[in-house]
């Protein structure tokens, strides 16, 4: 579970409710215009829905695991495990390396060893693995399009919402006919009501769906920045480049800090594969 998403998601709302509470607002009169949630939030999914083809739509609700889960990416390791791979080539040759290539938990780095392993020519390997990572990338957009679609729906179908409660609200004063004695009161209660669903609208998009979008996408940034730093390893070890300048060139992928660490090598590379279903 990603902590950060749960806490910020409490923080957002937690906020809301707040100045909900220090503003005085009656919040039975949020809770009673349930049909405004339900207006707001069935009309924004239908939307997305005609937006987009079934397919897309499952793989932008499949990188809510992006979202809600903890993915590991371990840069460092990866480069361990690369220089690793890179000292073990230069002692024993490419073949030696099968085994260990077999026992690699990612499926992209070890279709890469294999790759090289099996003699494939350099200008091919890459081709392949960048066609790969030009994939993933797609299906990550797509998933990240899905909810910021439904952040630009929300706002509006809250403002189609509170339309139709202010043409609620002028009906009912219409009926009251001649009788003014409570229609300041009547048009303050119906006014507050109608624009609930501007609420829900400004709320969902501003705290669920859009903030879902900015983390998909910067998950997708790190994974996509780890299949770089796989590709170039594996290509390095195949052209028979030296261990330490693998491992200095690989740095050059990492921030500042990270760089300080000494890595060791011999790492290990966890599953990797976070993208969207589909």
């Amino acid at each position: 579970m990603d902590v950060a998403t749960i806490i910020g998601i409490l923080v957002a709302w937690g906020a809301l409710a707040l100045a909900a509470f220090i503003g005085h607002v009656d919040v039975s009169i949020i809770f009673a215009r349930y049909e405004a949630f339900l207006l707001v939030f069935g009309g924004s999914i239908g939307a997305t829905m005609i937006s987009f083809p079934l397919k897309t739509l499952v793989q932008g609700i499949g990188a809510l695991g992006l979202v809600f889960g903890a993915v590991h990416l371990e840069e460092r390791e990866t480069i361990a495990t690369l220089v690793a791979f890179a000292e073990k080539a230069r002692r024993e040759g490419l073949l030696a390396l099968e085994n260990e290539a077999n026992e690699l938990q990612d499926e992209f780095m070890r279709k890469g060893i294999q790759l090289v392993i099996d003699g494939r020519d350099t200008d091919i390997i890459r081709k392949i693995l960048e066609t790969e990572v030009g994939y993933v990338e797609q299906r990550y957009k797509k998933a990240e399009s899905v909810w910021t679609t439904m952040g630009g729906y929300s706002p509006t179908l809250g403002i189609i919402g509170t339309v139709l409660g202010l043409i609620a609200m002028l009906k009912s004063l219409a009926t009251l006919g001649s009788d003014s004695s409570n229609v300041a009161g009547t048009i303050g209660i119906a006014t507050a009501q109608a624009f609930v669903a501007t609420f829900f609208g400004i709320s969902l998009a501003n705290l669920l769906w859009l903030p879902f979008a900015g983390k998909i996408r910067e998950r997708s940034q790190q994974v996509l920045l780890l299949r770089e730093i796989m590709i170039e390893g594996i290509l390095a070890i195949q052209a028979g480049d030296n261990p330490r300048l693998l491992e200095e060139k690989l740095h050059a992928f990492l921030g500042p800090e990270e760089r300080e660490v000494e890595v060791e090598p011999g790492g290990t590379v966890g599953e990797l594969d976070a993208a969207p279903a589909g």
